[in-house]
């Protein structure tokens, strides 16, 4: 079972990255010049240090292409082979439309990283890649287990999920390999993705019929239904 966000959700996220790309490709020099005053904070911080650097450049891989391509694929494999379908489909499609996603804006929208960042990536900056991805797990693992514990359980696993999320982000702000809009876009295109393909594949959980029969009733050789009285 798959936890189903309300059509909203998908809806506001992709109205938000629209406006996004929209101010990027309209009047790039006014967005640069928002992100410029986070961004170089961060800088004057990160000099100074240069052990956190080094520690943020290993843990940033976290969320490296290659280890959530792998996360998904052995999600996508355990589901399967438990015969759950419809979570193990979220799964690869969340696996594989998260990292197109951001693949093909950063494709189709030129947008430069910070110079003289503290990892050197040749790629263009919009939508963060590695925020999306780490995103993107956070989303799908709180909508996997959100039909399956109580209360409390469901804090806990939004707020460890949320960390995750906010932590790679942080370290692509940090070691400059992003501004703060291509960070803010990677999780607009991961709660779009996630939420999408969490509405897609719910619906083919199974319905009310499985859970079994209705009280007070009994099926006749026909396969009709009859009210017996109690």
């Amino acid at each position: 079972m798959i936890a189903r966000p309300p059509l909203v959700v998908p809806l506001l996220a992709l109205l938000a990255l629209a406006a996004l790309t929209t101010g990027l490709v309209v009047d790039p020099a006014l967005v640069a010049r928002l992100d410029a005053p986070v961004t170089d904070g961060l800088r004057a911080y990160a000099a100074d240090r240069p052990t956190l650097v080094a520690v943020l450049r290993t843990a940033t891989d976290l969320a490296a292409t290659l280890s959530f391509l792998a996360v998904g694929a052995a999600a996508t494999i355990l589901f399967a082979l438990r015969r759950d379908r419809p979570r193990a489909w979220f799964c690869a499609t969340v696996t594989v439309a998260a990292p197109v996603s951001w693949q093909l804006g950063q494709w189709l929208l030129h947008r430069p990283r910070p110079a003289d960042g503290f990892v050197t990536i040749a790629a263009n900056g919009f939508p963060s890649g590695h925020t999306t991805n780490a995103a993107a797990a956070a989303f799908a693992v709180v909508l996997l287990v959100w039909p399956r514990v109580r209360r409390t359980g469901r804090l806990l696993v939004v707020v460890l999920a949320g960390a995750g999320a906010l932590f790679i982000a942080a370290t692509r702000l940090v070691l400059l390999a992003h501004w703060p809009v291509d960070v803010i876009g990677g999780v607009l295109v991961a709660v779009t993705v996630v939420a999408l393909a969490a509405r897609l594949w719910s619906s083919r959980a199974g319905g009310p019929a499985a859970a079994g029969p209705v009280p007070g009733k009994v099926s006749s050789r026909d396969g009709s239904c009859e009210v017996r009285s109690s």
